[in-house]
């Protein structure tokens, strides 16, 4: 597999500055600005919030109207084959040749980009095998799972050993089991194959067991953006701590000083100010209470996405942020 992929552009993968795309009356990108750094970043938005055009223009299969756009220091606009040598994309959609076996379609899409027909062949199988397919390689795709197809997906989408992949909903369609499998994989692709990846998901909880960063799109432009670290941090206070023992006794006593503490299993989330903080850590220690974890408290993605001005329905409470 893959040495780690240089990182360009001042270690920004992706860039855009003010880009709008029309489809005729409709706007889908309304002066959208990008800034993606490296590792495994979250594309989400509800439907129509311009998601999959913005992949389009990555991959410079369209132009945008206004803006520009930089991938990998390149302009997909006007170096657009250079940029699709240097990038995977894994599309959505499931329409593969039913009578075609697995390791032969992923063996093309690697002559497409330029291998020979026999390092090609041998890439096919081997990636094919990095993705749990190695058994099944030979088999038709019109034989396979769901599951098994959106693993042939991701095999292409890094068959020719990209510097970033783009991948489309890739856990559409899949059971607990395998959402969790798929999950593991993007993770190893973006951590250990050292590619960056770029993951459109409408939900929130994988981009928030996968991701070092997230995009939200809303109507055509980019409302929140940053490392994963930084969109969670807490803006109304509060603490997370865990403890040996019973959290209970401390919940009390926390609630009789005022402070709403909601036991979480081990776990105490306790509500408050800035100042919440050195008053919880004050009384573990007046109290020689054994501490495993003190830490701010941070929103999941959920509160993220929808304290971003994202209202009427557009975010489902389950955790899923639309197509």
């Amino acid at each position: 597999m893959p040495a780690p992929a240089t990182v360009v552009d001042e270690g920004r993968v992706l860039v855009a500055s003010g880009v709008v795309k029309r489809w005729g009356s409709t706007l889908a990108l309304a002066g959208a600005d990008l800034d993606v750094g490296p590792g495994v970043t979250g594309l989400l938005g509800a439907n129509g919030s311009g998601k999959t055009t913005l992949l389009g223009l990555l991959l410079g299969l369209h132009r945008p109207d206004q803006g520009h756009i930089r991938v990998l220091g390149l302009d997909p606009t006007t170096a657009g084959p250079e940029v699709r040598a240097r990038v995977g994309y894994a599309p959505e959609h499931h329409s593969l040749p039913p009578d075609v076996k697995a390791v032969d379609l992923v063996r093309h899409v690697a002559e497409l980009h330029g291998l020979p027909r026999r390092e090609a062949t041998g890439r096919a199988s081997d990636v094919l095998w990095q993705v749990g397919l190695g058994e099944e390689r030979v088999r038709p795709l019109g034989t396979m799972s769901t599951g098994q197809r959106q693993r042939v997906k991701l095999a292409q989408a890094i068959v020719h050993d990209p510097v970033l992949v783009l991948l489309d909903e890739p856990t559409e369609g899949l059971d607990p089991v395998q959402r969790d499998d798929m999950l593991a994989l993007i993770r190893r692709v973006g951590h250990d194959f050292g590619i960056h990846v770029l993951l459109s998901s409408h939900v929130l909880d994988e981009v928030e067991r996968v991701a070092d960063g997230a995009v939200i799109l809303h109507a055509g432009r980019v409302v929140s953006s940053g490392a994963l670290a930084d969109l969670q941090a807490s803006s109304t206070g509060g603490v997370v701590v865990e403890v040996v023992g019973d959290p209970a006794p401390l919940a009390t006593e926390l609630a009789a000083r005022g402070l709403p503490a909601e036991v979480a299993g081990p776990r105490l989330v306790v509500g408050g100010g800035e100042e919440v903080f050195d008053v919880v850590r004050d009384l573990l220690a007046a109290r020689g209470v054994a501490v495993r974890r003190l830490e701010p408290r941070r929103r999941s993605l959920e509160e993220v996405f929808l304290s971003s001005g994202l209202t009427g329905g557009q975010a489902d409470p389950t955790g899923a942020a639309g197509g």
